[in-house]
């Protein structure tokens, strides 16, 4: 098997994880509240994490940079409660195409706090990604829906742990991270959920094993396919998860469709792909 497939083969997995979570949450929202929701979920990732990483021994779970973990993982939480609280009331295809505009925070961020230059590409990308969300949220011709300005602050927080993670990785394994993340998450979003704590229906534990589970292979599945692909090839597949997301949306909760949407999706799809090509052929020229 190429890697390109493997690419794409691991990037599918992601994608249907990332749907999976965005269904469970959706049923588990109809009586359960958004932080008892995260709770489980990242409960439930954490038994996973253990389960893989204790055969491989303690060793691999130690950091030196907990700050930045207790950092990053409380920024990853609010964006997670954003991103739970506006599938309760947005489409779901909505909140998928806004999510797509964290590349252009994570190059706003960089440029910032990293010293990272803000390339033509970089602008092109953050041109297109701008005129994309206009054309999802039509301020002025409609107003704009507290759930859709919920999602954009999902994926600026988002952004701004995917930067956390960027200043983690020369030091600390995936698996590191995903620990860390599970520890820290767990005790506040259950301290957040008690005062509106519902007992969890025997109906309910599928839905919470698969957003669990979700988190997980979500993340693992992503981690692989940007190991063994190109983001150019990668990038792609993922913007699948939205017509994907769409059409369960219509089957399942009758939402209508909406060409804007897809089209404003597209739009920021179509810079932070024409950003990467670019530097990724300034790389090879360079090389």
């Amino acid at each position: 098997m190429t890697p390109a497939l493997r690419g794409v083969l691991w990037m599918s997995g992601a994608v249907l994880s990332f749907s999976a979570m965005a269904i469970a949450a959706r049923e588990l929202l109809r009586h359960m509240g958004v932080f008892e929701i995260l709770a489980f979920r990242t409960g439930i990732a954490l038994l996973i994490v253990l389960a893989v990483a204790l055969p491989a021994g303690p060793q691999v779970l130690r950091t030196q940079r907990f700050p930045l973990h207790a950092w990053r993982n409380l920024v990853h939480l609010a964006g997670q409660a954003c991103w739970v609280y506006a599938i309760g009331l947005l489409p779901l295809a909505t909140v998928f195409a806004i999510e797509f505009t964290m590349p252009i925070w994570v190059a706003i961020l960089a440029a910032l706090f990293l010293g990272e230059r803000l390339t033509g590409s970089r602008v092109a990308m953050l041109a297109l990604g701008f005129a994309g969300v206009l054309v999802i949220l039509r301020p002025g011709i409609e107003a704009v829906q507290l759930g859709a300005l919920v999602a954009l602050g999902a994926s600026l927080f988002y952004a701004i742990q995917m930067i956390a993670t960027k200043q983690l990785a020369p030091t600390d394994a995936p698996l590191t991270v995903l620990f860390w993340m599970s520890v820290i998450q767990t005790p506040v979003a259950v301290a957040l959920a008690i005062p509106g704590w519902v007992a969890p229906s025997l109906a309910d534990v599928p839905w919470l094993l698969l957003i669990g589970v979700g988190s997980y292979t979500a993340h693992y599945c992503l981690t692989r396919a940007l190991r063994v692909a190109d983001a150019t090839l990668v990038v792609p597949v993922d913007f699948m998860r939205l017509p994907l997301i769409a059409v369960v949306g219509a089957v399942l909760y009758a939402e209508a469709f909406d060409p804007a949407v897809i089209l404003g999706a597209a739009m920021i799809f179509a810079g932070t792909w024409f950003s990467l090509a670019r530097e990724r052929g300034g790389a090879r020229r360079t090389s």
